[in-house]
């Protein structure tokens, strides 16, 4: 059995919309919990500091996340691995599989947008998997809605019991501070900044006269009338109901100000879950069992420009990892050892000697693991629920030096590898299609084609909108491509693939070939 106590793992996710502040959480994240000294700023708002999980060229130059990052610190004797995702709904994909590899998630919410369309995808997805979450109500010092409903909102469109953990007193101008339901402590703004300094003053309640001696007289009636109608009118903390992803505490503050991070970090260490058994064939991986297995659910290619590098992120499922230890992939069927394993801080890293469940480490290799691998000492389980979707935008592939078609080979398999889009190499025709979830994307490619791999192409518009994959018996499989076979095309693993003009084809086809399974997801 392992012994998760001695170093107890908190593997976590920030989700939310863009621009809701997801990345100035994540360093205030880091901040309060040692990792770094300084929080950068992404060159978005025109500060030459970097946010540090932001480390990609496209991103820098964007001020937006389109990978995930990795981020490990301890605090408190608690590890916390923190995987900072992606909120541009381009990238959703490479968001649904992180957060196959987290215990709990951090949803952010502008307090003057509320539920936004990404936020309530990425949620759906959370709630496939149960993945119990915690709302932060980000920018209330700036104007917002009204909290209530916000939290209203939060029970409506999630279906959510909720329960504030702390209350704003005033928001934007009339902001002075966020009262600790659960501590009873007032946090307010200092100095010149308006930031909070970390010392929180103790009361007894919102009944405590000293209130009024902090508080201007309108700002005290609102927090007394609000505060006590937030407490008594939504649900109160249960930790059985937050595990099992039927309850959200709601924390308001500013992540820029620095209000409700800290108490972040206490309830994620105090509540979020440790390691949760994985689903898996034959059955789930107990985090508890002796034997050591893990999925990757990443690959990132290039982290280190200098060296060509190439890293798979596995999540460490069950047992105690060793250096040099030798697990099997599933896709391989054969033992590799595990001689370089890394932990990160974004681009920081270092050698991992053992790891827990929970823990995320990063495997070198020169392609010898895929998404979706399951790692183990045995090769007797397979980690489940890692799904490709299907693209909803494709594109064809124009070199601009017809000698580089090797270089773009290796590039499109490295990509595709990451799940920054996937390749599809037609039956006929020697021009390979692209498919991504979203037009940003494309941008990405385009620049890591010129920045990463010195390739420079240009895309146009193939024939098709979507594709599906394709099952069915070799005879009814043969027959239809001999009907189909412009349409038809190999994904990076050999399957078969139907490139399709347009919804209503797909339907059609569905109709007329009810023996073949037309499949919008397939698991890797």
């Amino acid at each position: 059995m392992t012994d998760n106590s001695r170093n107890p793992r908190r593997t976590f996710a920030i989700i939310s919309h863009p621009d809701a502040g997801k990345t100035t959480l994540t360093e205030k994240l880091l901040l309060k919990g040692g990792a770094i000294h300084l929080a950068g700023e992404v060159k978005a708002r025109g500060d030459n500091r970097r946010a540090r999980s932001d480390w990609m060229k496209i991103e820098q130059q964007r001020g937006i996340s389109v990978t995930s990052s990795v981020m490990t610190f301890e605090r408190n004797g608690i590890t916390f691995n923190l995987l900072d995702t992606p909120g541009h709904e381009d990238f959703s994909e490479d968001t649904y599989r992180t957060l196959t590899a987290v215990d709990s998630a951090i949803m952010v919410i502008d307090a003057a947008s509320g539920i936004e369309s990404q936020t309530l995808k990425l949620f759906e997805v959370c709630r496939l998997r149960s993945v119990p979450i915690i709302t932060f109500v980000n920018k209330v010092d700036r104007e917002g809605r009204d909290p209530f409903e916000l939290l209203d909102e939060v029970a409506d469109k999630l279906a959510l019991d909720v329960c504030p953990m702390s209350w704003p007193t005033g928001m934007g101008g009339q902001f002075e501070g966020i009262y600790d339901l659960t501590r009873n402590q007032l946090h307010q703004p200092e100095g010149d900044s308006k930031n909070y300094d970390g010392k929180a003053q103790q009361f007894t309640g919102l009944d405590d006269p000293k209130l009024e001696e902090v508080l201007s007289p309108e700002a005290l009636t609102r927090l007394t009338e609000e505060g006590e109608l937030a407490q008594g009118g939504y649900a109160s903390f249960d930790l059985e109901a937050y595990r099992n992803g039927d309850l959200t505490p709601v924390f308001f503050g500013s992540a820029l100000k620095q209000f409700g991070v800290e108490e972040l970090i206490e309830a994620i260490a105090e509540h979020a879950p440790p390691p949760r058994p994985q689903p898996a064939e034959p059955d789930p991986i107990q985090p508890d069992s002796s034997d050591v297995t893990g999925f990757v659910f990443k690959i990132q290619a290039n982290m280190d420009p200098q060296h060509r590098d190439r890293i798979a992120f596995m999540r460490l499922c069950s047992g105690e990892f060793k250096r040099g230890m030798k697990l099997i992939p599933s896709a391989l069927g054969k033992p590799i050892a595990i001689h370089s394993p890394i932990l990160f801080f974004a681009q920081d890293r270092e050698i991992a000697d053992t790891a827990l469940p929970g823990d995320i480490i990063g495997i070198p290799n020169h392609g010898t693991l895929r998404v979706g691998d399951t790692l183990s000492e045995k090769n007797q389980v397979r980690i489940t629920g890692l799904p490709n979707f299907a693209p909803e935008i494709l594109r064809r592939v124009i070199l601009k030096d017809p000698t580089q078609t090797k270089k773009l080979r290796k590039a499109l398999d490295d990509l595709s590898e990451e799940g920054v889009v996937q390749v599809f190499y037609p039956e006929i025709g020697a021009n390979w299609i692209i498919g991504v979830v979203g037009q940003l994307q494309l941008d990405v490619l385009i620049s890591r084609l010129s920045a990463e791999y010195k390739v420079e192409a240009s895309l146009e518009a193939a024939p098709f909108e979507t594709a599906r994959w394709i099952n069915g018996s070799d005879e009814i499989l043969n027959a239809f491509a001999n009907i189909n076979q412009t349409s038809l095309a190999r994904d990076r693993d050999d399957n078969l693939v139907f490139l399709a003009k347009s919804a209503w084809d797909v339907g059609y086809q569905e109709e007329r070939n009810p023996e073949i399974t037309f499949s919008a997801t397939r698991e890797r």
